[in-house]
């Protein structure tokens, strides 16, 4: 959907005085986190070109674990995408964890509300309903096929892209340009920011199926100290099955990479029946997908999702975290992005949030990255959470990312979880004559 263009003079702080624009904000990538703040901006009467490199709307990400953390549901709520995606099929992500302890599998208290949750829902349909929902905006321009290939700048600060199109090169300039291009972000490297990056010491691989029954209908994950690997029940009966081992097993695995798929999954506790199922994709993935963190802003640039931060995929937090940066940074640019505000300090405030909301999610990521077995602590909570309700639930609201690191391994809940496997222990104690 392509509006005309206009245009307005610049005279708020942050921006530069005098200077014409031709949007308020340009966004490059129309994917989850571009599409959100598109949206969320455009509401609040910020001027958007939304910029996909893609010509095709129906185009999407294909290696994703296809899952919306449930820290994300009030983003999707906002969007007003929650009866859209049920619509089309997205399964609620209810989910239970193996451990060396037994299952982890999280239920509401007796009486009490349901579990947060959020969807498991295939980024084939995913992408072109919210870039859809984007282009249908009132103050969103799609432009497809637009690739960034360069910023605009003067004096230090970012006032627009130079982008090819088919029919040639444009520049388009905006108070804000937004990086939404993923962990390789075309923007960021533009911009001149950096990335921090670390070592993902396991390789990934995961494929479709159809006709795949999991255990009670819901997810799977396994933790296998170091391995990994979980199952996703997806939209249109499709289950997405992905392994994660440590590297140190790549060599035999690429010998032949189907035989040593199969033969990873039928070895994991109450295995899915992989055999009798329809495998309806190729078997993708990545030998080296590294984490990596940059700094959320420069003058005149905001990242969100991908760009800003690439967690381990293996927690699946990337789409619920691309949500939330998009509207993190709506709410705090959008007065400041229309020229009624100092852009600058709008973008501090944002830069602020992102980084205190998943500094500390990404330390144990990246810690967790080099396929180590689980530290002291975390065995202390994932015992306990195999074997007592409550602290299950305490799990789940930090797989969810619905509690950061600190409140999950804060000195109440590392006392309850020593609490229940003191009372475990004297339970399996055998009873003297």
């Amino acid at each position: 959907m392509t509006k005309p263009e206009s245009t307005d003079t610049d005279t708020s702080a942050g921006g530069s005085s005098g200077r014409v624009y031709d949007y308020d904000v340009v966004i490059s990538g129309a994917s989850l986190a571009g599409s959100a703040a598109a949206i969320l901006l455009a509401r609040r009467g910020v001027r958007v070109a939304l910029l996909e490199r893609r010509s095709d709307p129906e185009a999407y990400k294909v290696l994703c674990t296809h899952s919306i953390t449930a820290n994300a549901y009030p983003v999707l709520d906002e969007l007003g995408l929650v009866p859209a995606l049920e619509k089309a099929g997205a399964v609620r992500n209810e989910a239970r964890w193996y451990t060396r302890w037994g299952w982890i599998q999280p239920r509401a208290a007796p009486g009490g509300p349901e579990l947060p949750y959020a969807y498991n829902i295939r980024r084939s349909v995913l992408d072109p309903l919210i870039r859809s929902k984007a282009a249908q905006t009132p103050g969103v321009d799609l432009l497809l096929g637009h690739q960034v290939t360069g910023l605009v700048r003067e004096s230090g600060r970012t006032l627009g892209v130079r982008a090819s199109t088919p029919q040639g090169g444009r520049e388009i300039r905006a108070r804000l340009v937004v990086g939404a291009d993923g962990k390789d972000s075309a923007v960021a490297k533009f911009a001149g920011v950096p990335a921090r990056q670390y070592e993902n010491a396991r390789f990934g691989y995961l494929a479709h199926f159809r006709g795949l029954p999991l255990h009670g209908g819901i997810g799977q994950t396994w933790f296998l100290e170091p391995d990994m690997a979980y199952a996703f029940p997806n939209d249109d009966g499709v289950t997405v099955l992905a392994v994660l081992p440590s590297k140190k097993r790549l060599p035999a695995f690429r010998e032949d990479l189907e035989r040593s798929f199969f033969e990873f999954v039928r070895a994991l506790p109450e295995a899915p029946p992989i055999d009798s199922a329809e495998r309806i994709t190729k078997i993708i993935g990545t030998v080296d997908y590294p984490l990596h963190s940059r700094k959320p802003t420069a003058p005149g640039v905001a990242l969100i999702g991908d760009a800003a931060l690439t967690g381990d995929p293996l927690w699946g937090v990337g789409c619920g975290w691309a949500l939330e940066s998009a509207q993190w940074l709506a709410e705090a640019v959008a007065t400041a992005a229309t020229g009624r505000g100092d852009l600058d300090r709008a973008l501090v405030a944002y830069g602020r949030r992102h980084r205190r909301q998943l500094r500390g999610h990404q330390y144990l990521a990246a810690d967790y990255a080099k396929a180590r077995p689980f530290n002291p602590m975390e065995r202390l909570v994932f015992s306990a959470a195999a074997r007592d309700a409550s602290v299950a639930r305490h799990v789940h609201r930090f797989g969810s990312r619905l509690i950061g690191p600190l409140r999950f391994l804060n000195p109440l809940a590392l006392a309850k979880a020593s609490a229940v496997n003191i009372r475990h222990r004297r339970a399996a104690a055998p009873t003297a004559p």
